[in-house]
């Protein structure tokens, strides 16, 4: 039953069905795996005279009037006029005349909307209409609130749950039972049913607890599996340092910083050891690397072997094909690199792969098409991944399938404490990359709240108008009857009123692959003056002419979130700016978002982020990047990741391959999560 199309359930069709395939569900399973983003209190309805704006309220009273209907242009507009015992205030409506029908005067009812100021007057926009029984059911309740996209609604996913949870086929549950007593773990099945539908907070946390607990579970057992698999193998790849990648380094026009000079070190080490090498290098945006990447590529090119550089996005891919093209020329290094990359046409494709499997390539060069199966490769020495968070367990165990146990790096600038990363990263030995390199002018910051937007419009035109490009961050794609957020259709529409003649274009996750390239290609050349993007800019395309990254909504994003945005400026010659836009006026707010204001530093600001948020501020935004977790957050997670990573230990140290009969669902369940691991790269 859980793997029924959604079209299996009723009031789902063909057309309904593909907007939820848009927000990534097909089956029954992927429905109940679509946890709220958060969830609605209702509350006690406020007497008018304490209505406050700019938040969503509820009143109760009596209609003074029939509700008036008025067209202007092509917007029909339904007001009326409220009383209570504290006063009178204005409801208004747009495009819902039938409302004209349903409200009659001294009608009472409970109304529920945003309150915003106008013209000196609070009116409530597009307030929900209950009845005072209607409404007392689901006082104080939690109702969610789920990621929507245009033609589908919160109602419909709400209605579309509810029918998921009543169908479902129950789960038996993997985890054993002393384990789930131990720590205090709800059974899988309520788990699922409550963070949905919690009747409270704590019922809310119960739940989260068990359904995290699972994510980090899964995610920690299938590292110490990939841990025992590598540890201590012999390379079959005898790697000598080579007298021209020596050369080549010294003639580059920079010299390497400290730091960089020590985990280039580690990096030989590891290659020139004996042993497969297992690493991940940890640096800052900008801190260079990298070079450290290219310079171990072209030891292994060197040795006679290929080497291979795996990122996140096809743009970040051919950026770094020309730059290591461009270096070779003037160089004067003899090798060659290829670019693998899902959009390239068959025969050129078939171009790549032929250079490969003959070695005509050194280097290769590309996104999670590298390790597709047709990708044959000829003494694959060594693996570079790029932004390790975007690739998962699965991902690293199959690139080393790749060849005869290559030599892995992975590089990643999510600034985790060491003590998480140790945690995180249990298969590999870890590098961190803590100095930047001289010449990089530190960016310049600000906290402004919502005033300020034109001051900074005026701001983006002055840099512009000096041959440099601005991004705005959005958190959402496009606007939400339950979310009071900026969302980047609506934003670009009105940047381009504000600051006309300017080339303004849009940017989000949910356009097709091809679009999404293009739009970043022509940023980069600098076709496009201001990008307007949700996070999907956080990895994936290098803009050096870039100094502008206003954040709108700042307060919605974690501050290593916030801090991996504002790296995509500050990556060439000019003094560049990082504008945060506070959108909540709630204690603490700003406190937390000066932290960026007063360091760069992205270890300090992870750390700093982690002691104010504290374990348990659920109703933040994630903020660990993409990672495994649907719900887990390693910052604000980070003791109970901790817990996980005892428990996995001390079940592998009693039963190293499971084999005992206690752990018997456990193995099942891990095999098919590695396989879901693997089904999400398409192989």
């Amino acid at each position: 039953m859980n793997q029924k199309p959604i079209e299996s359930l009723k009031g789902i069709g063909e057309k309904t069905g593909k907007l939820f395939q848009k927000i990534g569900v097909d089956t029954i399973e992927d429905l109940l795996e679509y946890y709220p983003r958060a969830y609605d209190t209702y509350e006690d309805p406020s007497p008018i005279a304490e209505i406050k704006p700019d938040s969503i309220m509820t009143v109760a009273g009596m209609l003074e009037r029939t509700p008036d209907v008025k067209r202007y242009s092509r917007v029909q507009v339904v007001t009326a006029l409220l009383r209570d015992g504290s006063g009178t205030m204005q409801l208004i409506w747009y495009n819902m005349p039938y409302l004209h029908a349903t409200l009659k005067a001294g009608m009472r009812a409970v109304f529920r909307g945003k309150v915003i100021k106008k013209s000196g007057r609070l009116i409530m926009e597009q307030p929900e209409v209950y009845t005072a029984e209607a409404y007392g059911e689901i006082i104080h309740s939690m109702q969610p609130v789920y990621g929507q996209t245009k033609g589908l609604s919160n109602k419909t996913i709400v209605r579309a749950q509810k029918q998921a949870l009543s169908a479902r086929l129950m789960i038996r549950d993997y985890l054993p039972a002393d384990l789930r007593r131990k720590h205090e773990l709800a059974e899988y099945n309520f788990a699922i049913e409550h963070i949905h539908f919690p009747s409270d907070r704590k019922e809310l946390l119960f739940a989260r607890k068990r359904l995290v607990f699972d994510e980090f579970f899964l995610f920690l057992m299938a590292v110490r599996r990939l841990k025992d698999k590598r540890e201590n193998k012999t390379s079959p790849f005898a790697i000598q340092l080579s007298e021209e990648v020596k050369s080549f380094q010294e003639s580059l026009p920079y010299s390497l910083t400290g730091a960089q000079q020590k985990v280039l070190h580690e990096v030989y080490a590891d290659m020139t050891g004996g042993l497969v090498m297992n690493r991940l290098v940890q640096g800052d945006v900008g801190s260079g690397k990298t070079i450290i990447a290219i310079l171990a590529l072209l030891q292994a090119a060197c040795n006679g072997y290929q080497g291979a550089l795996m990122v996140p996005t096809e743009v970040l891919a051919r950026q770094h094909y020309e730059s290591i093209n461009e270096l070779f020329l003037k160089y004067q290094i003899n090798k060659v690199p290829v670019l693998v990359t899902g959009s390239m046409t068959a025969k050129e494709k078939r171009i790549a792969y032929e250079k490969i499997a003959k070695h005509e390539a050194d280097i290769i060069i590309g996104t999670h098409a590298l390790i597709q199966e047709k990708v044959i490769y000829d003494k694959l020495a060594l693996v570079i991944t790029d932004e390790q968070h975007r690739f998962g367990v699965g991902q690293r165990e199959l690139l080393g399938k790749k060849g005869e146990e290559p030599h892995v790096m992975v590089m990643s600038a999510t600034p985790i404490p060491r003590t998480l990363a140790i945690i995180i990263y249990g298969d590999l030995d870890i590098s961190v990359i803590d100095e930047l390199p001289a010449n990089r002018l530190p960016i310049k910051n600000c906290v402004v709240d919502t005033g300020y937007r034109k001051k900074a419009y005026d701001f983006m035109k002055k840099e512009v108008a000096a041959g440099r490009q601005a991004y705005v961050i959005c958190p959402m794609v496009e606007a939400s009857e339950m979310i009071e957020a900026e969302n980047v259709v609506d934003y670009t529409a009105a940047l381009k009123e504000a600051l006309p003649g300017m080339s303004i274009e849009y940017l989000h996750g949910k356009m097709k692959a091809k679009e999404k390239n293009s739009i970043m290609e022509r940023f980069a050349s600098g076709e496009i003056s201001v990008l307007v993007s949700t996070t999907v800019v956080e990895v994936g395309v290098n803009v050096p002419n870039a100094t502008v990254m206003m954040i709108e909504n700042a307060e919605r994003f974690g501050l290593a979130q916030l801090h991996q945005l504002r790296g995509r400026v500050g990556r060439g010659k000019y003094q560049s700016y990082c504008i945060l836009v506070n959108g909540s006026d709630q204690d603490g707010t700003k406190e937390r978002l000066d932290i960026l204001n007063r360091s760069n530093d992205g270890f300090f600001i992870a750390s700093e982020d982690l002691k104010l948020r504290g374990p348990g501020d659920i109703f933040g935004i994630r903020q660990s990047g993409e990672m495994e977790f649907k719900l887990g957050d390693i910052f604000t997670d980070a003791n109970l990741l901790k817990t996980v990573s005892e428990e996995v230990k001390h079940i592998f140290s009693e039963d190293p391959d499971l084999e005992k009969e206690e752990n018997t669902e456990l193995s099942r369940k891990l095999s098919e999560y590695l396989e879901k691991s693997y089904d999400r790269l398409n192989l």
